[in-house]
């Protein structure tokens, strides 16, 4: 049956005709549709685990057991997964093990724009790279064959733009492999450096078969037109490139991106006169042709860092760009900011009133950083807070210690963050750590984690106990607070950042978005109370605004939280 699909849900399709039957992931923008769609078949067990090499090592153990298994996650959480990944890369598998990192070209949900491609030749794995939604759901079954064929796991790159749009698939029947069976073989599985010095000579020789294989592959395709141009490229630039040119270039479209098929590469250069290389980010294929002695234009023209557009690629290379219509004024600004209600806004605005130094961590509660509240002054990686206090108050000593907190969601805790407590307990900086507990990963769309209780279908799971586990930890001093109590917040963190020992605040309260919050009615502003001190604008919700020298709510918004009311001393907010 042909549908429209988007792209990480056809890939999600994919596992389950080509009988994947375990899938562990972390959630991360733009990957985390691909786990929730494969959740949606009872066939395939998933689950949500608490970090990315978390997640690659259940799919590694699946596979070792005979099961056909996926993991996925976003560029960044591949850095994480890399410790399993390189040397996995030496076991080889016994069933078919696929692993989905989608790259964020643009940044639009990360900190870094980092390219995937590395980590595949790095690590020496094959890496596909499909460029729409019917390639991705063909490629995830095609890489579980060429897994268990070459005894490799394989990477699917996606980036933003082929995960999120949607393009036509045709879906057929899951077919259901026979399990393999586990069988004991310490030389294969054990890598301590006896048994990895004789692996690697095999891992060679697997990468110089797929290089073999890559020219003849079906990811890898040779679309002839007009020879006076022509351009290599894969992805979702392979659809900017077809968009622009047309029959007008001749297109060599890369699917597998490692490795690079040098034969075909050589084979298309000859029969064109000019040869462009259109890539995202890194210059991997443009070096690759370099090397082959090919000359090439690339970077020289095009950008190294951003996304590219079908109207930047024929700007770059001096085709018409087409005539469109321009807005006559430009559209005004809309920073990002923390929603209506969020319980994230109490505690960031006591931090920022008690001018503390606050290291910050990866979650939508890194909008801290935003004007007004302008708390977060760094934000590195998961779980970096937690670390880089100690780091920090070690090399500050008291200065440092009375003054500076670090904060951490209640997920990113579970990804990251318990190496680095465990940390300060052990070698005694006397930090104040901050759990943003609001009882769900929010920043990817509300996946569970293990402190909610609740698995990736709903249904009851096992529940940490964050006061329990801080306290196990070694922490005397771990109290609750009601980030919506303004003084309870700030007698909180006047009280442990005057503490000689370290301690942890976990700031309670569900995210406004969750569907079972229920909603306070919403304030208003009473205009002959209200004096203009613009008190209130300094938690900058967006239920807030100010005109004619007035306070105003906008009742669409605002959830009644009442944190605005507790900064009016003139009582105008009802």
């Amino acid at each position: 049956m042909k549908q429209l699909m988007l792209g990480n849900k056809a890939f999600a399709r994919g596992l389950y005709e080509a009988g994947c039957s375990v899938v562990s992931s972390y959630p991360g923008t733009p990957s985390t549709e691909v786990t929730e769609e494969a959740a949606k078949y009872d066939e395939i067990y998933c689950e949500w685990a608490p970090n990315e090499k978390v997640a690659m090592e259940v799919a590694f153990g699946a596979s070792i057991a005979g099961k056909r298994s996926f993991c996925g996650m976003k560029h960044v959480g591949l850095n994480v997964a890399a410790d399993p990944l390189y040397t996995m890369s030496y076991t080889g598998v016994n069933a078919g093990m696929v692993i989905c990192v989608a790259d964020d070209a643009g940044m639009h949900s990360s900190q870094n724009e980092q390219d995937s491609r590395h980590h595949a030749i790095a690590s020496k794995v094959p890496m596909l790279e499909p460029s729409d939604s019917a390639e991705a759901l063909e490629f995830a079954k095609l890489a579980f064959d060429m897994s268990e064929e070459y005894d490799t796991p394989v990477i699917i790159k996606m980036c933003t733009r082929v995960a999120h749009s949607q393009s036509v698939v045709e879906t057929a029947e899951r077919v259901l492999p026979e399990d393999k069976p586990y069988e004991k073989n310490i030389a294969k599985y054990v890598m301590m450096p006896g048994n990895a010095i004789r692996r690697h000579p095999i891992v060679e020789e697997r990468t110089r078969k797929l290089a073999a294989y890559a020219n003849d592959c079906p990811f890898n395709r040779v679309e002839m037109g007009d020879t006076s141009l022509g351009i290599i490229t894969g992805s979702t630039s392979y659809q900017y490139a077809k968009e622009v040119f047309g029959d007008k270039a001749s297109i060599l479209k890369i699917g597998m991106a490692n490795p690079l098929p040098d034969q075909l590469i050589l084979d298309f250069a000859s029969k064109v006169e000019k040869l462009v290389i259109i890539e995202e980010l890194d210059p991997i294929i443009e070096n690759h042709c370099k090397s082959l002695g090919l000359t090439v234009t690339g970077k020289d023209v095009l950008p190294i860092e951003g996304e590219f557009s079908q109207n930047m690629i024929a700007e770059k290379l001096g085709v018409e760009v087409p005539a469109h219509v321009s807005l006559d004024e430009a559209l005004p600004g809309r920073p990002p900011m923390m929603c209506a209600g969020c319980p994230h806004r109490g505690m960031f605005y006591t931090l920022s009133k008690n001018k503390c130094t606050v290291l910050g961590d990866i979650g939508c509660y890194t909008l801290g950083a935003v004007a007004p509240l302008s708390a977060i002054e760094t934000t590195l990686c998961m779980g970096a807070s937690v670390s880089s206090i100690h780091g920090f108050n070690k090399a500050k000593g008291a200065e440092g210690e009375k003054k500076t907190v670090a904060v951490i969601g209640d997920s990113t805790f579970m990804h990251s963050g318990m190496t680095g407590l465990a940390n300060i307990a052990y070698n005694q900086s006397n930090s104040t750590v901050i759990i943003l507990d609001n009882s769900i990963t929010g920043m990817t769309g509300h996946q569970q984690n293990p402190t909610t209780g609740y698995n990736i279908k709903g249904d009851p799971a096992g529940k940490i106990d964050l006061e329990a586990l801080c306290k196990a930890m070694g922490f005397n001093r771990v109290r609750v607070v009601d980030p919506y109590d303004l003084a309870d917040c700030d007698q909180a963190i006047k009280e442990e950042l005057a503490a000689e020992e370290p301690s942890v605040i976990i700031s309670r309260r569900p995210c406004v978005l969750l569907k079972y919050v229920k909603h306070n009615p919403s304030l208003h502003v009473d205009h002959d109370k209200c004096v203009g001190c613009r008190s209130c604008m300094r938690l900058g919700c967006p239920a807030l605004s100010f005109r004619d020298k007035k306070a105003v709510v906008d009742e669409t918004l605002c959830v009644g939280c009442g944190v605005c009311q507790q900064l009016c001393k003139f009582d105008a907010l009802k």
